[in-house]
């Protein structure tokens, strides 16, 4: 039976009532700082395919809209009471690195399975070889913690007690585990709950129809936004700081295609997966909810009534090229993942901007370094808790400056409070607000990034800094904005022992040691000379930028105690208007000087002959072929014959590698 309309928005305030009723009781039962304070989390009603209907839209992380559990649900035959979960990013394609624990539960009436509801937290220890289990320095996932895979946690009401002994054996700190297990287990049944008093004001036929058709409404939404996209193919490409410690660039690069009232997001010319765990583990799902949030955030973007859930995905489709970082194979490590997330979804924002600059922003700061201490107490306690996220703001658009510290891919992803962090850690947090100078200039400034300065009080103590990154590659501005200011992570700034840590993210701390980290400003939009002049005056007396940076980056000239001068005001911006860039993306130093080097060309040299390499190899051979090519191609030209000779050098000491000819000679052939 087919719902009307007003049926329909009644059916979907329900589902979304009963996500938030699980997110809510989540978060306030949850023991671990990661989960009640930062809400890494999310719980979703799910069909009884295991598509996301409904999840909670202004809390908890935003990634898993289009979350798909068939690939566990599948797994098993169900009996009421039943709960099942799994950490294992190879099986299933739902968790996507280890201290990930999803978990689902079947709902049943008169004897049959009506829909599911799951959850998933991070765990902020799930063993492994570092504390707080990731690291980029990690190359398989059997050092990332314990995996579990799809198993049954729960029958008839009785918890499975082999599985938690396994459990409290191999992580850090069990009893943090445990409590936010039970909050899982709490959050699950709560939506049990909240589906069955839906099902008693709709019914059991009506509410399975309705699912189906909360899903159609949203592919239909979906389907007239990109109806109004210019047809045609957009291509963008960014990069991540470094493939492994000290390593080279990486790359990821999308096409997105626009054909009618579909899309498709090609992931090919992106960098073969990595000895390192920045690897996003998607099996090659054209719909998986890592790759397309991107999409997600600017078709939303585009139009914000849109219903969310894993329908909107419908009309779009991923190319991801498998033994590739955005597809890769076991047993690559994964526990990074989100560093490469969130890159695949600047991107994929800097495609659609390609399409439709007036209705997007600039990039977001991104590279939000998740901070965690493993430290003990005077009595020699030991202690493990994140201290929240550290990122950047929001890109500038025509609609308005960026958000300050947070906004865009942050993924809602809350700060933790001062004094909680101090209560709760031994720790003293000496600063902690926005960097000043670090919003991109433009019409509409970008968004500034946070920044935390905190001293450590014990010996042996660790400092872990997730997903660190754009030390090197700023985000872009966009059409005639410029870029963002890099991030910097320091220990003992300012003193004889300071250590410039760049995108390390493994700090060994002694007592006293102090650590600053800062992140990523966003692009600014529009050309910075076109900013009022009122506008640039509030921004140096918040803080926001100095008085110097204003006369150089906006042409305004402000004096002691804020005094505008108009005159030399007018006069500077005059002289600067003819040196005024209007590029369609205002790209970092960090980037321009790469791509001096690194063209399209190169790249796509590179990516061909990667593609015939065996997965194993590639990344072996991208680093030799790095190792030899460091100065820009001849004058007028791309550089690719450079590429193919470098890699037949490897060819010829690894004969068993396979001979790739170059472009022109295989369309010779």
């Amino acid at each position: 039976m087919k719902l009307d309309n007003t049926t329909l928005q009644v059916l979907a305030n329900y589902c979304a009532a009963a996500a938030e009723s699980m997110g809510w009781t989540l978060m306030r039962t949850a023991y671990s700082t990661f989960v009640k304070e930062t809400e890494d989390f999310s719980c979703q009603v799910l069909t009884r395919d295991g598509l996301t209907v409904a999840s909670p839209k202004t809390f908890g992380a935003t990634w898993y809209t289009g979350l798909d559990y068939g690939g566990v649900i599948s797994l098993f035959d169900y009996e009421e009471g039943d709960i099942y979960v799994t950490s294992d990013p190879y099986t299933g394609n739902v968790a996507t690195h280890t201290p990930d624990l999803h978990m689902w539960k079947p709902v049943f009436r008169d004897g049959e399975i009506v829909a599911f509801v799951g959850n998933h937290i991070h765990n902020t220890d799930v063993g492994g070889a570092v504390p707080a289990t990731l690291s980029r320095t990690l190359t398989e996932i059997q050092q990332e913690g314990l995996r579990i895979p799809p198993m049954r946690l729960m029958r008839g009401g009785v918890l499975n007690q082999d599985l938690l002994a396994i459990i409290a054996h191999n992580v850090r700190l069990p009893e943090q585990n445990w409590g936010d297990l039970n909050a899982q287990i709490a959050c699950i049944n709560v939506g049990e709950r909240k589906i069955h008093e839906i099902l008693d004001r709709f019914g059991k036929d009506d509410f399975i129809a309705g699912l189906d058709q909360l899903l159609d409404y949203a592919e239909s939404q979906a389907r007239a936004v990109i109806a109004q996209i210019p047809d045609g193919e957009y291509f963008f490409a960014d990069y991540a700081d470094e493939d492994q410690t000290g390593g080279y660039p990486v790359r990821v690069a999308v096409t997105l295609k626009v054909h009618g009232d579909t899309l498709t997001v090609d992931f090919t010319g992106s960098d073969p997966q990595l000895a390192s765990s920045l690897n996003m583990p998607t099996g090659g799902k054209e719909r998986h909810s890592l790759v397309t949030v991107g999409t997600v955030y600017a078709l939303y973007c585009l139009d914000p009534t849109m219903m969310l859930n894993a329908g909107l995905m419908r009309p779009t489709r991923a190319v991801l090229p498998e033994g590739t970082v955005v597809n890769a194979v076991k047993p690559a490590a994964v526990g990074m993942r989100s560093l490469l997330c969130n890159l695949a979804q600047t991107v994929t924002i800097g495609a659609f901007c390609r399409a439709v600059p007036e209705r997007l922003p600039a990039s977001p700061g991104s590279a939000v370094s998740i901070m965690n201490v493993k430290t003990s107490t005077r009595s020699g306690q030991p202690i493990m808790a994140s201290i929240g996220p550290v990122g950047g703001g929001a890109g500038g658009s025509a609609f308005g400056d960026g958000a300050e510290g947070s906004g865009a891919n942050l993924s809602f992803l809350k700060n933790t409070p001062v004094e909680i962090s101090e209560a709760e850690i031994p720790i003293k947090i000496r600063r902690y607000g926005l960097v000043p100078d670090s919003g991109g200039p433009g019409r509409r400034r970008g968004g500034t990034g946070l920044e935390m300065e905190f001293q450590l009080d014990a010996p042996q103590s660790l400092v872990t800094a997730r997903n660190r990154d754009r030390s090197v590659f700023s985000a872009w501005g966009l059409v005639g904005g410029r870029s963002g200011a890099v991030s910097r992570f320091i220990k003992n700034p300012g003193t004889p022992k300071a250590v410039d840590l760049g995108s390390q993210d493994i700090v060994p701390c002694d007592p006293g040691d102090i650590i600053l980290i800062q992140g990523p400003g966003a692009g600014g939009y529009g050309s910075p000379l076109e900013r009022p002049v009122a506008d640039v005056l509030t921004d140096v007396k918040r803080g926001l930028v100095s008085a110097e940076r204003a006369r150089l980056d906006y042409g305004v000239v402000i004096g002691p105690d804020f005094a505008l001068d108009d005159a030399a005001t007018v006069t500077l911006r005059a002289q600067m208007a003819g040196e005024a860039d209007s590029a369609e993306f205002g790209y970092g130093p960090g980037r321009i000087a790469f791509e001096k080097v690194w063209t399209r060309g190169r790249y796509a040299a590179l990516t061909r002959i990667l593609a015939e390499v065996p997965v194993t190899w590639r990344y072996f051979v991208k680093h030799q072929i790095f190792h030899v090519i460091k100065n820009p191609p001849a004058e007028g030209g791309q550089g690719a014959a450079d590429v193919y000779r470098a890699y037949e050098d490897v060819v010829a000491r690894f004969t068993d590698l396979p001979h790739v000819a170059p472009e022109a000679a295989r369309a010779m052939a």
